[in-house]
């Protein structure tokens, strides 16, 4: 099963990118042997509508045409459900032992999703009440994700 990262906005060249990159290739190494590949991030440009709702219905669009057919589509929401970093790991083994392509894991822009990508959402995940910035939210998914092919693989990285 291909890993995507779908986000709105492109991490300027620092820390933040440095950190998602390393828990990715990390994630992309170990997760070979468990059937999964890519992990990739698309960056998808964000709108210059003036209105909120333009932005997001824009950014909708590019989201959408972005997303893998049959894709598990999880996108990041602070009203979304939170999971633990196990439950995490077992909604990427119930994809991939299911039979889906890929899992898509969606980071909106500043204005939030669109209703045209969050009906198509099978899960809005949450990492805590909190709003966070977005180049936070990327590190911490891309940590997520490696956490959970280190679940997955039974790796001592996980301590809960």
């Amino acid at each position: 099963m291909r890993v995507l990262l779908i986000c709105v906005g492109r991490l300027k060249a620092g820390a933040e990118r440095e950190l998602v990159t390393r828990y990715l290739d990390r994630a992309k190494a170990g997760g070979r042997a468990l059937g999964l590949s890519g992990f990739d991030t698309i960056e998808l440009s964000e709108s210059a509508a003036r209105r909120p709702e333009d932005r997001m219905a824009e950014e909708g669009q590019a989201i959408l045409g972005a997303l893998p057919q049959g894709a598990d589509v999880i996108a990041l929401d602070p009203r979304g459900k939170n999971l633990t970093s196990e439950a995490f790991a077992e909604r990427v083994r119930t994809g991939r032992d299911g039979g889906r392509p890929a899992a898509a894991f969606l980071i909106g822009g500043a204005d939030g999703l669109s209703e045209a990508v969050r009906a198509r959402c099978d899960l809005m995940l949450a990492f805590g009440a909190a709003t966070f910035p977005h180049q936070i939210v990327r590190a911490m998914l891309a940590e997520q994700v490696y956490r959970a092919t280190t679940i997955l693989a039974g790796h001592p990285y996980h301590r809960a």
